[in-house]
């Protein structure tokens, strides 16, 4: 039979309200007084049963942080943030990867309803702003991540895409660099789209520039790798003379097929351009030039953002719009 608070309290010789200040508000009882009911929590072998107490208390302090692709590093850095933001504000973040899978980012939403979760940090992967306006209905808020409130009804933290775009293309141009592949998808993905948008803005303001876009069906290495192999086997009068890549782990697979063929090398045949700048940029065999998005940063600042909306419903939503840097390296 499990012990209860009851049996620390007897096993102390205190009142039950005692052991619950010992527990919640340490600072309201005495040093000695604590030192006492710890000895009989630990001769006890007393658990706190957290999931009742919230349970009481009517409020979770549980955040869930739902991704469409964990296996992204750029992901796994932005709940990095998300959790050292969370410890400080006394937060758990709990982690749901969707996969790029409309079906389960519903499944989710699902089972953190039921939870009863005090809210939820979430980079879409489907039109999910509906479902999240009933969940705010129930108590439940919710902070976009890597994607804007097209309604303006969550806040949201985000990166400007389509500058990001821009200024990675800009750079290949500037090396004299007129033949442009863009290397991404789906294009139904937002952050996709925005980054193809700002890389076709600066081809329309270059005389003598193309863009020659290569849709993806996912933003892996493999994918990546795929279309690599695609450009080696173009011939060289049609073949771009540059690459953007919609993320780095594109970049990264269009890097290892353009390397193991022998036929190519990175950046004199063709430039390379990734996006997020993750730690495998740094440490690829021909370091990749990216642009930079302050994922960390991001995580941190979104669940600030959605710690108050839960302490306050009323509060108005925020739009935070970080701007995108560009990390120059051997690659471009």
């Amino acid at each position: 039979m499990s012990t209860s608070i009851k049996d620390v309290a007897a096993q102390a010789g205190v009142s039950v309200g005692t052991v619950s200040n010992v527990l919640n508000h340490p600072a309201r009882v005495s040093p000695a007084t604590v030192k006492r009911v710890q000895r009989a929590i630990g001769a006890l072998g007393f658990v706190r049963n957290d999931a009742a107490r919230q349970l009481r208390a009517g409020a979770s302090r549980t955040i869930a942080l739902i991704v469409f692709d964990a296996a992204n590093p750029f992901f796994t850095d932005l709940a990095r943030g998300a959790e050292d933001a969370a410890s400080t504000e006394g937060y758990s973040v709990v982690l749901a990867n969707t996969s790029e899978s409309d079906e389960r980012e519903s499944g989710y939403l699902d089972l953190f309803e039921e939870q009863r979760v005090r809210g939820i940090l979430i980079s879409p992967y489907g039109d999910v702003e509906d479902r999240l306006v009933a969940l705010k209905g129930f108590g439940i808020p919710s902070v976009l991540v890597d994607r804007v409130s097209e309604n303006e009804k969550f806040s949201s933290v985000s990166v400007d895409d389509v500058a990001g775009g821009l200024i990675a293309v800009e750079h290949l141009l500037g090396q004299g660099r007129r033949k442009i592949g863009f290397v991404g998808g789906p294009a139904g993905i937002p952050q996709v789209r925005d980054r193809r948008h700002g890389a076709e803005k600066a081809v329309s303001q270059t005389p003598g520039a193309a863009l020659t876009v290569f849709d993806t069906t996912a933003t892996t290495v493999l994918e990546g790798r795929r279309i690599g192999e695609v450009i080696v086997g173009m011939a060289p009068g049609e073949r771009p003379d540059a690459l953007f890549a919609a993320n780095d782990l594109v970049a990264l697979g269009l890097l290892q097929a353009l390397v193991v063929s022998g036929k190519l090398t990175v950046p004199d045949d063709i430039a390379l351009v990734g996006y997020d700048d993750i730690d495998f940029a740094t440490s690829a065999i021909v370091p990749l030039t990216s642009i930079r998005q302050p994922s960390a940063l991001m995580g941190e600042t979104a669940l600030k953002l959605l710690s108050d909306e839960a302490s306050d419903p009323q509060l108005k939503p925020q739009r935070i719009i970080f701007q995108p840097e560009l990390v120059i390296r051997a690659s471009a």
